[in-house]
């Protein structure tokens, strides 16, 4: 490939990099619908790289109806799940370009730690830094924060798979 032919696709690419996806978008992307989808939107996205992805917390939450009756916490196990789910809008997304349609399966969660509690009236953000692709399977590292500080960490696994 000449030097002018590399520069063109570059430009290409760069083109097609998405740097957000709203809460449409991300349903086009996942199969997750309420009270299941643990996304709001997804910001400052770099390709299948990393990306931030954004919960509000309300207390309408059903979760809080039984977690817990008079001290509201929003369960960790749905923290680990908005991490894989912005994991997978992100990859989706950036492979939708192909025209083609992928569903995507968490593998892994490793390393998982919960460090202060989520409760309604927070802003959860998801932190996903790609750790290694290979193939039809990638891994990153996760962080959720909240005001600054990060509240629980895990690294997720996921494969993808053509639907």
């Amino acid at each position: 490939m000449s030097l002018s032919e590399q520069k063109e696709t570059m430009k290409q690419d760069k083109a097609r990099i998405l740097t957000s996806l709203n809460l449409k978008e991300i349903m086009d992307c996942l199969p997750q619908r309420y009270p299941f989808l643990m996304l709001d939107k997804i910001i400052e996205i770099d390709g299948h790289k990393s990306a931030i992805g954004i919960k509000n917390i309300t207390f309408n939450e059903p979760v809080f109806q039984g977690h817990f009756p008079g001290e509201p916490i929003f369960p960790g196990v749905l923290i680990i799940e908005g991490m894989a789910q912005t994991a997978g809008a992100i990859v989706i997304a950036e492979e939708r370009e192909s025209g083609k349609k992928f569903d995507v399966y968490m593998l892994t969660i490793d390393k998982a730690k919960f460090r202060k509690p989520v409760v309604p009236g927070d802003r959860l953000e998801y932190h996903l830094d790609l750790i290694k692709r290979r193939g039809s399977i990638g891994r990153y590292s996760a962080k959720a924060i909240v005001d600054g500080k990060v509240v629980a960490e895990a690294e997720v696994g996921a494969m993808m798979r053509e639907a």
